[in-house]
């Protein structure tokens, strides 16, 4: 069995030959470049603008299994939507204004470029006036598949090869979507209660053109396809997500499953009030699982609470913090693992933590690959 047959086992919750461990690494989770080998700088790249190939490089530096993430391979046009950038008032702020046959939306965006990260501080839906105008915006949009990109996804494939899978990230839910893109979670509150037929509505145009996205991502040659709420119970109650993505989450899983591949819903955070609803969906697994201290479902709750073929993809680096007592680190790695119970349907992520060295990283995995060689899973 490859590794990535064997990964592509554990994610389905069939058996498997041993517990796959994975990297991930990306603009803001990477380890501290204070001590970091000159060569692993090098072939990461620069820290706001990694290689593309970062993960695959970051996954073989410390000796673990490749879930590696493509660019989804289509081009979004649009024909009547005019989109204004402006520059703001303040350094680093900036001011869109999309003018949409139904009204003009304007959000603004602080960027911090040396810490290579943004917020809106002005988002688009302020309230059920906007509603009709994003919807617009939405119906403006077509795709069609970019070449370069396909052809990129096929190199990608060849790189990885039987060292793991490919997985594409695709926008959240729709109404995951509202509260991290186009709206505040107080006007997403307001709305449901305001303007619910409106919201509706408009959350089904959006879904409309995001499972066409689905669609024409499904015929790559990635393994998984993933979506997300990224979110938890302090943003979106298992009543809203019951309401609006059940049927969401199953239609993308039916896509994804015709297609051959894998659905991943990425639901980081306070997730133990949503894994029960989980269970009744047909996503195949819960992508970045966060275990206490930062969430509240540790890897035996998510096992017991979803279905005997569904998976957990869990933090490994998020269940501690300083790494002044190994001890102390080493006893809650094998925990997790001892909570797996052999390894099915668990596929433990190693985050890099910008926070630790590179050499701590590789400390973080080490204890890893020995909890597993140990049968502590």
């Amino acid at each position: 069995m490859t590794s990535r047959e064997n990964m592509l086992a554990a994610l389905r919750g069939d058996p498997v030959a041993w517990t796959p461990i994975v990297a991930w690494v990306d603009n803001y989770n990477q380890p501290s470049r204070e001590g970091m080998p000159a060569e692993l700088a090098e072939q990461l790249g620069d820290r706001h603008a990694l290689h593309p190939e970062a993960v695959v490089r970051m996954s073989r530096w410390l000796g673990l299994e490749i879930m590696d993430r493509v660019d989804a391979p289509f081009r979004t046009h649009r024909r009547q939507v005019t989109v204004i950038t402006e520059a703001g008032a303040a350094a680093g702020r900036t001011v869109v204004r999309w003018q949409t046959p139904a009204g003009e939306l304007r959000e603004v965006i602080q960027s911090e470029p040396s810490q290579g990260t943004s917020a809106r501080l002005e988002h688009l839906v302020k309230g059920p006036a906007d509603l009709a105008a994003l919807a617009a915006l939405f119906e403006d949009e077509r795709y069609e598949i970019d070449a370069a990109r396909l052809a990129a996804i096929d190199e990608r494939r060849k790189l990885v090869s039987d060292d793991g899978v490919l997985v594409c990230f695709l926008p959240g839910t729709p109404l995951g979507m509202m509260y991290r893109a186009f709206c505040s979670v107080e006007t997403l509150a307001y709305l449901h209660v305001d303007a619910p037929a409106a919201l509706d509505d408009l959350l089904a145009v959006m879904e409309s053109r995001y499972r066409q996205q689905f669609e024409l991502t499904a015929a790559a040659k990635v393994d998984a396809l993933v979506t997300m709420d990224d979110t938890s119970t302090t943003t979106i109650s298992p009543t809203m997500f019951a309401h609006c993505n059940m049927a969401v989450t199953d239609a993308r899983a039916a896509i994804a499953h015709t297609a051959g591949k894998l659905y991943l819903h990425h639901s980081c955070g306070l997730i133990r009030g949503l894994l029960p609803l989980y269970r009744e969906t047909a996503m195949d697994s819960v992508h970045f699982h966060t275990p206490p201290p930062l969430g509240d479902a540790t890897v035996a709750d998510g096992l017991r609470l979803l279905r005997d073929n569904q998976s957990t993809i869990p933090l490994l680096t998020q269940l501690f913090g300083a790494m002044d007592d190994l001890a102390t680190v080493r006893r809650s790695v094998e925990e997790m693992f001892a909570e797996a119970r052999g390894g099915a349907r668990f596929v433990p992520v190693l985050i890099a933590d910008p926070l630790k060295t590179a050499a701590q990283t590789k400390v973080l995995a080490e204890m890893a690959l020995a909890a597993r060689e140990e049968g502590a899973g």
